[in-house]
């Protein structure tokens, strides 16, 4: 049985991939064989003389000491793409609250407090709201830095939403 340690709320549909008879996962085992992080900070003393892998749930691995860990013959990889859409709806959720005025308009709302008169409320809402009236996003250019599982998903988004896309990877070889 392997002991596979688990940190940072590793996604339930990832932990079903282990089969229970062969593996033994959780947040307090001592001795793992593996580890599988998101994003907590790795330090040499998560090292165990048991310890074989360790897996980051991500696209990078900035938070592991990778050349240390290889250095004890711990084998360290990522994930990468494995989140990718979920960034790039958050890529697009950051579109659109900066184009559209949505955070401001929030605000303003907010400030409001409470009006017994309604029709007092709607006159201070209709008089504000051409200020959170924003623009599309159709027509707009964007420009993506990296096209790798995350920018290509933006860029093809972007151009689904009628946007012009500028790409650049050093790596791409289309």
């Amino acid at each position: 049985m392997y002991k596979v340690k688990t940190l940072n709320n590793i996604s339930a549909r990832g932990l079903d991939r282990f089969s229970r008879e062969h593996f033994q996962l959780g947040e307090d085992l001592l001795d793992p064989d593996a580890i599988l992080v998101r994003s907590q900070k790795l330090t040499l003393a998560d090292i165990t003389p048991s310890l074989r892998a360790v897996g980051r749930a991500g696209a990078g691995v900035n938070n592991i000491p990778v050349a240390e860990y290889t250095a004890k013959g711990v084998v360290v990889f990522n994930t990468p793409g494995a989140n990718a859409n979920a960034v790039k709806e958050l890529v697009l959720a950051g579109l659109l609250l900066s184009q559209r005025g949505i955070v401001q308009g929030m605000a303003y709302v907010d400030g409001l407090g409470d009006y017994a008169d309604k029709a007092e409320l709607n006159l201070q809402v209709e008089a504000a709201k051409k200020q959170f009236k924003g623009g599309e996003l159709k027509g707009k250019t964007l420009g993506i830095l990296g096209l790798g599982a995350i920018g290509s998903m933006v860029a093809e988004m972007a151009l689904q939403m009628g946007m012009t896309v500028l790409g650049y990877d050093p790596a791409l070889s289309v």
